[in-house]
């Protein structure tokens, strides 16, 4: 598949990865959608890009919202690659805390919700509009998924119960997700983060920086959001790969804490 000149969305498009994902694609003619529900910070990022870019406010979590920003990635061009990087941890929590109380239940729902409801929910309403398209290419594809994933959920840290459970369902989703679209020609992949280096981490102590790098067996440092985007662009492109996740963390394996 060429992205340049086709559609392609990107959730969570205001910020980080989704962020760098949307400036790397855009930059290689790709028509770019961001949906986020950062408004400022997508309406500036978009028209920062000019054209060929466009933002839309809202939540995957809402098939209204979501049905938008498909409508409005379709005014542009065709829809082709979605890339599905929406998502968080509004804070981490421990199955039981020091003092015995269980986890609150609202916060793993929560969180449950921001990273995997919402990634299927784009994946199901992104796989319906593309699978109404003509093929492009010989192989009749249709469009590519990219997920993103965690190595948390792998081996989630102490206190990433929620989160890891999350992304770890996301890892699980890419297989089952490949295998149903298959017929319809559209391919499912994910990128399983380390840590990257995006502009949240530039809040934190340098210590805390240095000790995250330290344990990255190589290159000793943190990934940068255009390494991750790139391999996002090489997923979308790469026709035969398909129901994979791919790790992008220098080697690192999360110690407990």
């Amino acid at each position: 598949m060429d992205i340049h000149g086709n559609g392609v969305l990107v959730t969570g498009g205001a910020s980080g990865l989704g962020e760098a994902t949307a400036r790397w694609l855009h930059g290689r003619g790709a028509r770019v959608v961001l949906f986020d529900l950062n408004a400022e910070r997508g309406t500036a990022i978009a028209e920062e890009l000019g054209e060929g870019a466009a933002f839309v406010a809202g939540s995957t979590l809402s098939d209204g919202d979501t049905a938008a920003a498909i409508a409005a990635v379709q005014t542009l061009a065709p829809l082709r690659g979605v890339v599905a990087c929406a998502g968080g941890a509004p804070r981490s929590a421990r199955t039981l805390d020091r003092d015995g109380a269980p986890h609150d239940r609202q916060l793993f729902d929560d969180i449950v919700a921001m990273n995997l409801t919402g990634t299927f929910n784009t994946v199901r309403l992104t796989a319906a509009a593309m699978a109404a398209q003509e093929p492009d290419g010989d192989d009749g594809e249709r469009g590519a998924i990219v997920l993103t994933a965690s190595i948390a959920g792998y081996e989630g840290q102490i206190g990433q119960i929620a989160y890891g459970s999350a992304k770890a369902g996301i890892i699980g989703m890419t297989i089952v997700a490949a295998r149903d679209l298959a017929v319809h020609g559209i391919r499912v992949n994910t990128v399983a983060p380390g840590t990257i280096g995006t502009r949240a981490w530039d809040q934190a102590p340098a210590e805390m920086r240095q000790a995250f790098e330290a344990k990255v067996p190589f290159p000793r440092r943190f990934g940068r959001p255009e390494e991750f985007a790139a391999l996002v662009e090489h997923l979308l492109v790469n026709g035969y790969l398909n129901g994979e996740v791919f790790r992008l963390d220098g080697a690192i394996r999360f110690d407990p804490r």
